[in-house]
């Protein structure tokens, strides 16, 4: 092994040369030039950690080329070397770093927490989070980087009306930052003493009779997708994803039963919902008979993807109502009809656990020890619940004015294209 001073000149002579091993720099100890058979040059830093009795290592500073020059590899090796003197082991610095710019940069990290996620609806809720909120600041900042400030800015960029959201994502970022110290990626979250966002006011907002028996009617002038979805909201109390997203196959309209699979619900938890004769009312409708299809979305558009325009769908039908001739309503949410009927089936006298039951609800009388051992399936019971709540909407519409259901829509529907025919022929024969 040569010693002399590593310049331009001597790694160009190296190379020339053909030569394999190393150049050792006469000045500065331990840095040398290692050049292999094939005539690539790197620079390196032999040193020891410990004195004499350790055993000797070499730290690679880098392959010869830019940004690595004599020049600039021997300023490495001697910002290396000082860290060497004050007990600090090149190696593993090098190591950490490649760990925080890679396993550890947050955008790599929040996908691995992602998948660790259980549960359909809190995977969501964390992706979201990620995606929209958090992943804008953070980027691929290391994590062991992000500050008590980083996570501030966060709720700064949120905008205040998003009480709820803010709740949410800070629960989020606690979770992910605790799920990191169990790990052994941080010692502490930046998270810790900030105080958590003040809790969402529970919305007590249900419908009416008048108020639903006014949306009802009015639902069959919007969207072909969107008024069918609301209509099966009411009749079944069920969420908007999983009516929106309904299939053909879920449905056995002999039993007159909707199967919910578990991994379409939100809460994981399969579901079994009676259909009363206004949902199933609405889905000959949409069927445009008896005979249902045996697969295919009940609700796609026509780009064959599901149905999204609920913002769009729900003004629409705001405005529809407000221009109905009767009184204003208070604002309201598609997620109310939900309660709408909860509160229905209490006013019809229908016990606590069938309602939990219909609603898929998991707390309640289905948490803890009785959701464990009391396996019961309420069939029975959901079904006559569903049942009373079809014959009061029934009731409501009769009282609110016209009555309509699918058969008077699409007998309206049928009458308006035989006028029309009517008026074509006429118009011909004149």
């Amino acid at each position: 092994m040569a010693s002399g001073k590593i310049t331009k000149r001597s790694v160009d002579a190296l190379i020339s040369f053909g030569a394999e091993g190393i150049l050792w720099d006469d000045s500065l100890k331990g840095f040398g030039a290692k050049i292999t058979k094939s005539g690539a040059v790197s620079y390196i830093l032999q040193f020891r950690m410990g004195g004499r009795e350790a055993r000797t290592r070499r730290y690679t500073i880098g392959s010869h080329g830019s940004p690595w020059t004599p020049t600039t590899a021997r300023d490495e090796a001697q910002r290396v070397s000082l860290l060497i003197a004050q007990g600090i082991d090149p190696v593993e610095v090098e190591k950490q770093r490649r760990r925080e710019a890679i396993d550890l940069a947050f955008n790599n990290y929040a996908d691995r927490f992602e998948k660790s996620c259980v549960g359909k609806g809190w995977k969501t809720l964390v992706e979201r989070s990620f995606r929209i909120h958090v992943l804008p600041v953070f980027g691929s900042k290391p994590l062991p980087k992000i500050t008590r400030a980083d996570v501030v800015s966060v709720f700064d960029r949120m905008p205040g009306p998003q009480v709820a959201n803010r709740r949410n994502v800070f629960a989020v970022l606690r979770r992910l930052f605790r799920w990191a110290i169990s790990r052994g990626d941080i010692e502490r979250s930046p998270m810790e003493g900030m105080e958590t966002p003040p809790p969402v006011k529970a919305r007590d907002r249900w419908l009416s009779d008048v108020e639903l028996g006014r949306v009802w009617n009015q639902t069959y002038k919007t969207h072909r997708c969107f008024g069918p979805i609301v209509r099966l909201l009411i009749v079944t109390g069920q969420r908007r994803e999983e009516v929106a997203s309904l299939s053909w196959e879920e449905l056995d309209r002999g039993e007159l039963m909707w199967t919910l699979p578990g991994d379409r619900a939100k809460n994981g938890e399969p579901n079994r919902i009676p259909l009363n004769t206004l949902a199933v009312d609405v889905l000959d409708g949409i069927a445009g008979g008896e005979n249902w299809p045996r697969r295919g979305k009940i609700f796609p558009t026509s780009t064959g993807g599901g149905f999204t325009a609920y913002d769009k769908g729900k003004k629409k039908l705001d405005r529809l109502v407000c221009e109905d001739g009767g009184d204003p309503i208070a604002p309201w949410r598609l997620h109310d009809l939900r309660r709408t009927l909860a509160t229905g089936f209490q006013r019809l006298g229908v016990r606590f656990e069938v309602t939990e039951a219909v609603l898929n609800h998991v707390g309640g009388s289905r948490a803890g020890v009785a959701g464990i051992y009391q396996r019961h399936d309420w069939k029975a019971e959901k079904r006559d619940a569903l049942g009373l709540w079809n014959d009061h909407i029934v009731s409501i519409l009769s009282q609110v004015g016209e009555v309509i259901t699918e058969v008077s829509f699409r007998q309206a529907s049928s009458r308006l294209a035989a006028q029309s025919s009517l008026h074509s022929d006429t118009a011909k024969a004149a």
